[in-house]
This record gives C-alpha cells, structure tokens and sequence, in this order.
C-alpha cells in the first residue's frame, strides 16, 4: 500500500482572532479557495488538493505560544509547482507583515530544494518550497529510517 498523499492539516491556535485573517489571506493565495468552514471556532479551506484549517484552543491553552521543539507539530511544508512561485510567496508575505525566519533560499535538503519560512500569528512554522523534477521522490530510499 502507498498513500496517494496529504489530505488535510488541522492546526490549533492560541490566538484565534488573530490567525483568522492571516490565514483568510495565505490560504486563498495559496490555492486554497474554497471556505469549507468558517465559525468562531474553526476556519477550513481546501485547493490545491488538499486541506489546510484552524481550530480555537481550549481556553486553558490560549496565550500559548507554538513551541518547536515541543512533542507535537515541527513545521508545515507546502509544496510550491514553480521555483518562481516560493519567491511571490515571499512577496505575498511581506505584504501582508509575515514573520519572515528566512527568505527564499537554497537548502541541503534535496538537489534543487527552495524555500521560505515563515510563522503564522501564533508563532506556528510554515514553509514553502521548491524542488526541481520530483525530487528526492524520483528514486525513493525503501528502508531507510
């Protein structure tokens, strides 16, 4: 068996009214343009096939921040088509006053990686990148941990 790929990304924030209209304007950007759900406890879009939405922490978790090195969520990795598209994303993300961690750059991570890294309101990290071809998927290590 071998999945087809990633359905969707549920986050949980701290600070819901501030994440909503961050991600109101990096979803749709994204691709992701269909508002599946939108209330005051939840935000859920989908394109791109895939999913990617926001749930409101139970209260005696809001004022958390996202801490990386915690058990839990590392980051998020959207997959961009184009090497140019990681560089409008970073404009995008400039725009709208985005935590930059690091412009569009290139990375070890695989032949060709490109990426910028950002956080969302509630220091939670995204990134988006390009890798050229398929990548390291165009011959996958089997076996490897």
């Amino acid at each position: 068996m071998e999945i087809k790929g990633l359905a969707h990304v549920m986050l949980t924030v701290s600070n819901y009214e501030a994440c909503v209209p961050f991600y109101e304007k990096l979803l749709p950007f994204l691709g992701l343009t269909f508002v599946v759900r939108k209330t005051d406890s939840q935000f859920y879009c989908i394109g791109g096939r895939t999913g990617i939405g926001i749930h409101k922490a139970q209260e005696k978790y809001r004022g958390e921040r996202f801490a990386q090195g915690r058990a839990g969520l590392h980051h998020v990795c959207l997959r961009a088509r184009e090497r140019n598209d990681v560089d409008q994303v970073y404009q995008f993300l400039l725009g709208i006053g985005a935590r930059i961690l690091h412009p569009p750059e290139e990375g070890a991570w695989a032949p060709g990686y490109y990426s910028v890294l950002f956080e969302d309101p509630d220091g939670l990290r995204l990134e988006v990148n390009h890798i050229p071809n398929k990548g390291l998927l165009d011959d996958p290590p089997r076996g490897r941990a």
